[in-house]
């Protein structure tokens, strides 16, 4: 079996088996045990997150969305509309020029923004893996064409006729 991923690897990419990338020798090793090289990337990804990503995820999913800019300008306006008709009556607890408010909303800023560019991070890498694995099947059909049409091409020739290539050149 070793022998004969040597020779695909030599035939089909005309180098060393032990000189290919990782990505590569996949495909290669695919091609000899005739299995598929396509995996599932959002499968894989999201059974190795732990609770804290999952939980990150979910909250840059929501602070990005309208949902949540609909509720935060709510509660906005709510607070400074309560604080600014309690202000008559003195009994306002955050004032113009609303401090309180100030430091709820820095301390949301601090958190949510390395909470979302953890999720973005994450994303990232996940993007990198679907690369790599669009690459592997991009590689195995291009390699499994042209077996074909080596194959093809001995088949013609068997038969005694030209091959594609032969009668390119005249």
């Amino acid at each position: 079996m070793i022998k004969y991923i040597e020779n695909l690897a030599k035939t089909l990419l005309r180098t060393k088996y032990s000189e290919l990338s990782h990505a590569e020798k996949n495909v290669i090793e695919s091609i000899a045990n005739q299995e598929p090289v396509a995996e599932n990337i959002n499968e894989l990804f999201s059974e190795k997150l732990t609770i804290g990503q999952k939980l990150a995820d979910k909250v840059a999913g929501f602070g990005g969305s309208w949902t949540f800019i609909l509720i935060f300008m709510m509660l906005m306006a709510s607070w400074m509309l309560i604080n600014s008709l309690l202000l008559t009556s003195t009994q306002a607890f955050d004032p113009y020029p609303y401090i309180l408010l100030n430091l709820g909303l820095s301390t949301l800023a601090a958190l949510q923004a390395p909470i979302i560019m953890m999720s973005q991070n994450r994303q990232a890498a996940k993007d990198r893996l679907e690369i790599t694995a669009n690459y592997e099947v991009s590689l195995k059909t291009d390699l499994e064409i042209m077996r074909l049409h080596q194959k093809l091409d001995t088949l013609i020739d068997q038969l005694g006729g030209k091959s594609a290539d032969e009668a390119k050149e005249k």
